[in-house]
């Protein structure tokens, strides 16, 4: 089995107008994660939660890549129907 180095950037940041926790990407196409320390007493009130979001993004995100395989496999049935005539 290939292990998969799963790094994280964190940053830090103190902005009016960003939300509380933001979920994006580097540069190099990695995972990066914000938190608005503006926002650290609704963060520290809600860590229980935040930290069980996980689970539930992950049903979410296999939900959406569900839809998008099917979809994709849909396409290549089309397309070998169309090469057999």
């Amino acid at each position: 089995m290939i292990k998969q180095e799963s790094n994280v950037e964190f940053r830090v940041i103190i902005d009016e107008e960003m939300p509380p926790l933001v979920i994006t990407m580097n540069d190099d196409d990695k995972v990066k994660l914000v938190l608005n320390q503006k926002y650290l007493i609704w963060l520290a009130l809600n860590r229980k939660t935040i930290g069980g979001l996980p689970e539930a993004l992950f049903g979410k995100i296999d939900l959406l890549l569900d839809g998008y395989l099917r979809e994709q496999r849909s396409v290549e049935l089309f397309d070998s129907e169309g090469d057999l005539q």
